[in-house]
């Protein structure tokens, strides 16, 4: 079996727009791969494509050029082998917590019998133990973030897909839920395609980080990140980190700047 589980090949994605009669590029010619158990993250400036291109991976959209290959198939649409946690929770407010991460399985026709032991499994690695029979108004903003990765975690993926999950919680939840990540991870050997805006999110979480550059997204560069495991915050502090996050702020920056120009030269 290959070490690479997903491959992206030349992956283009344009949009009409109808009040402007053109085609708008978002992505152009994406390619790089995912190893097995990797955590990959993609930053880049704002509108580069990210997400975009996380809904091409999921199959959400189809891409105007390139393709996507998972376990060596070609991706022509949604499939059980990838779950995508976005950044809103979007848990059922009519169900609780342990119904919310059987739904997945339910979708999938698993007997809730059969159901809810796997979904215990997950709530208690996310940490709900004793919260299993609350309703999404009843928990606090990060605690629905867990009750969606136990959701997406408990259909048992290939590949994982996080758009931004963090980017809605308050500043000392956001750490808190980046360290609990890191653990689920260590313990599910899950392979992570993550997308965020923040830089040291990104460098902190990761083996290796995709830096986009400005619309329509290119790959800028790859970035090996060579910080021991496991990691804490005092990781965020130390000398290489830091180099780590000035090098890939700049290769942004430069990005943004580029960006600015072209817009000012449009007519």
């Amino acid at each position: 079996m290959s070490d690479i589980l997903l491959k992206a090949t030349d992956v283009c994605m344009e949009y009409f727009q109808p009040r402007s009669g053109q085609r708008v590029s978002a992505l152009w010619c994406i390619s790089f791969h995912v190893n097995r158990g990797e955590f990959l993250s993609i930053v880049g400036p704002s509108g580069c494509g990210k997400s975009t291109f996380l809904n091409v991976v999921d199959g959400l959209l189809k891409p105007t050029g390139g393709q996507i290959f998972l376990n060596d198939q070609l991706v022509t649409g949604p499939g059980r082998d990838r779950a995508m946690v976005f950044q809103s929770p979007a848990l059922l407010p009519w169900r609780t917590v342990l119904r919310n991460i059987t739904y997945g399985l339910e979708c999938q026709k698993v007997p809730v019998k059969e159901a809810i032991p796997i979904a215990r499994k997950y709530i208690d690695l996310v940490g709900l133990s004793g919260f299993e029979d609350h309703f999404p108004h009843e928990l606090s903003g990060g605690m629905q973030q867990r009750a969606n990765l136990a959701r997406a975690l408990a259909v048992d993926p290939e590949i994982l897909l996080m758009d931004e999950p963090f980017a809605a919680l308050d500043a000392q939840t956001r750490e808190v839920m980046q360290s609990e990540l890191l653990s689920i991870w260590q313990k599910t050997k899950k392979t992570i395609l993550f997308v965020t805006h923040q830089i040291n999110e990104a460098i902190f979480l990761s083996d290796r980080v995709i830096v986009f550059s400005a619309r329509p997204g290119e790959v800028r560069e790859s970035i090996s990140i060579d910080l021991s495991r496991p990691r804490d915050y005092a990781t965020k502090r130390r000398e290489r980190f830091l180099e780590y996050e000035d090098h890939i702020w700049k290769l942004i920056e430069n990005e943004v700047r580029k960006g600015m120009r072209e817009r000012a030269m449009m007519p």
